[in-house]
C-alpha cells in the first residue's frame, strides 16, 4: 500500500502523522484557522505542523483568536499569501519571530525589529546567508500552477512525459519548487534512471531539508542499489522530521534486518504496527516481527511511498 507521488494524504493519515486527534483538527477548521478538506498534500501537512507549533507557543488564553490575528497580520502587513507555509518562524526565540521579505526578523504583533541576533540559532543564520532570495510571488504562483497541472495529469492516468514536462517547467519558473523536483525524481525512478532520480531528490533536499518524503524516496534509491547504511540514514532522517511516518518505520525495519541488526529491526516493526495495525502490510510486519523474535528469517519487500 504505497503513498502516491502527489503526496496525497487522508484525514486519518494527517492525524496519525501529526499526532493530533480528530476533534482538534475540526476545532481549527471551525475556528477558521485552517480550511476544511478531505485530502491533503505535503504542503498542507507543513502548514498544519506550523499551526500545531503556533498553538503550543501561544498562551492558553484565547489561543485561536491570537493565532487568527497573527495570520491576518502576516497576510496584510507582510504580504504573505500562505503564512503557515511562507513564513520563516524562529521557534526558540522569546515569543514568535518571523523573517520578512527583506531578511529582517520581526515580531508580527508589534512589527518591531528583533536586533538580538543571538535569538537566531547559528545554523539557521548560516543557512540564511547561503540561501538565495526566493522568486517573486508571480513566479511562485505560476510554478504552483504548473505543479498542480503535473499532479492532475498523473492522477488522471495521463502520459508520464506530459506530467514530467509540467514539473520541468515548474522548476524552470521557480527553481526552489521542491515538490516538483521530487515528482520529477519519482518519474525518473519509475523509468529506471536511479542516478538522475537521486540528483533530483537531493536537489529538493537542498531547498527543503525537512522534506520527509524526499528523504524517504532517497532511501528507496539507496536501498535499491544496496547502499544499506545510506538507506538507513535517509529513513532515519525522515523519522527525525515525522516520527510517526509509518512507511519509514517499515522500510527501516527491513534495512536493519539486512544489516543484521535484529533488535533495531524489532523496534521499527513494533513502531510500524502501532501506527498502522490494520493495513495489508501489517500482516507482513507481524510475520517479520514474529520471525525475528523466534530467530527466523523473513522475506518481505520494501514499501515505496513515491
Amino acid at each position: 500500500m504505497s503513498k502516491k507521488t502527489t503526496d496525497a494524504y487522508t484525514r486519518s493519515d494527517v492525524l496519525r502523522i501529526l499526532g493530533i486527534d480528530a476533534a482538534q483538527l475540526r476545532r481549527w477548521e471551525r475556528q477558521g484557522l485552517y480550511e476544511s478538506r478531505h485530502n491533503f498534500e505535503f504542503t498542507n501537512l507543513r502548514e498544519l505542523r506550523t499551526l500545531q507549533r503556533l498553538y503550543s507557543r501561544v498562551s492558553r488564553h484565547k489561543k485561536s483568536k491570537r493565532i487568527e490575528g497573527l495570520l491576518k497580520d502576516l497576510r496584510r502587513r507582510m504580504g504573505m499569501r500562505r503564512p503557515l507555509l511562507d513564513a520563516n518562524y524562529v521557534w526558540d526565540a522569546p515569543g514568535i519571530v518571523v523573517e520578512d521579505s527583506e531578511g529582517n526578523w520581526i515580531q508580527p504583533d508589534t512589527q518591531q525589529l528583533v536586533f538580538n541576533y543571538g535569538l537566531i540559532p547559528p545554523v539557521r543564520a548560516k543557512t540564511l546567508e547561503m540561501t538565495p532570495r526566493p522568486p517573486d510571488d508571480q513566479y511562485v504562483r505560476e510554478a504552483e500552477r504548473l505543479f498542480q497541472e503535473g499532479l492532475a495529469i498523473e492522477e488522471s492516468g495521463g502520459p508520464a512525459a506530459d506530467a514530467a514536462e509540467a514539473y520541468r517547467r515548474a522548476v524552470e519558473v521557480n527553481p526552489r519548487a521542491a515538490g516538483a523536483w521530487v515528482n520529477l525524481g519519482t518519474l525518473r525512478f519509475r523509468g529506471g534512471d536511479l542516478e538522475i532520480a537521486e540528483q533530483y531528490y537531493r536537489k529538493a533536499l537542498e531547498i527543503a531539508p525537512c522534506y520527509a518524503l524526499a528523504h524517504f524516496n532517497l532511501g528507496n534509491i539507496c536501498e535499491e542499489q544496496g547502499r544499506l547504511e545510506e538507506a538507513a540514514e535517509c529513513y532515519e532522517h525522515s523519522l527525525d522530521i515525522h516520527n510517526t511516518y509509518a512507511d519509514a518505520h517499515y522500510n527501516l525495519a527491513l534495512v536493519y534486518e539486512r544489516l543484521k541488526e535484529p533488535m533495531r529491526a524489532v523496534r521499527h516493526w513494533r513502531a510500524y504496527l502501532k501506527l498502522d495495525p490494520s493495513s495489508p502490510w501489517a500482516g507482513i510486519a507481524r510475520q517479520q516481527l514474529d520471525a525475528l523474535l523466534h530467530v527466523k528469517t523473513g522475506g518481505a519487500r520494501r514499501k515505496e511511498s513515491i
